[in-house]
């Protein structure tokens, strides 16, 4: 009698929390992606420099969700699908849970933001001497 509850019914409760784990994951992913592009993203933007608009939007995101403290709406997701999981949910944001005391001492948020706000603008003004390179080359020929 397998189709008659039992077995069938918890395989399917097992097989919902594995493909929420699956979708928890991929969300934690993709939020941490996001978050080193944010630091590393102006650097692409030499080698492919249309991607600076897209660079100056994530920068843009990031320093808005760090100044006035907001969750990133990547947050709730992840948290909601771990829920839906079977596990606890987050204890905190996606920065406090998996960088702040893991990457570095918690002591060390405000370097760590400032070294995060200096390699940003390194890159956007890296950018900008390697427009004005080519452009004074493309003068000179």
């Amino acid at each position: 009698m397998r189709g008659e509850g039992g077995c069938a019914g918890r395989a399917g409760s097992y097989g919902d929390g594995v493909v929420y784990r699956v979708l928890a994951d991929a969300t934690m992913i993709v939020h941490f992606a996001f978050v080193v592009y944010v630091v590393v993203g102006g650097f692409l933007a030499w080698r492919w420099p249309r991607t600076i608009v897209l660079h100056l939007f994530a920068a843009g995101w990031g320093l808005v969700i760090s100044v006035f403290s907001l969750a990133c709406p990547l947050t709730p997701i992840e948290d909601r699908l771990r829920r839906l999981a079977g596990e606890e949910g987050l204890p905190g944001g996606f920065i406090d849970t998996y960088i702040e005391g893991v990457l570095y001492p918690e002591r060390f948020v405000d370097e760590v933001r400032l070294a995060v706000a200096v390699v940003v603008l390194v890159s956007w003004v890296g950018l900008l001497v390697r427009r004005h390179r080519r452009a004074s080359a493309g003068v000179a020929a």
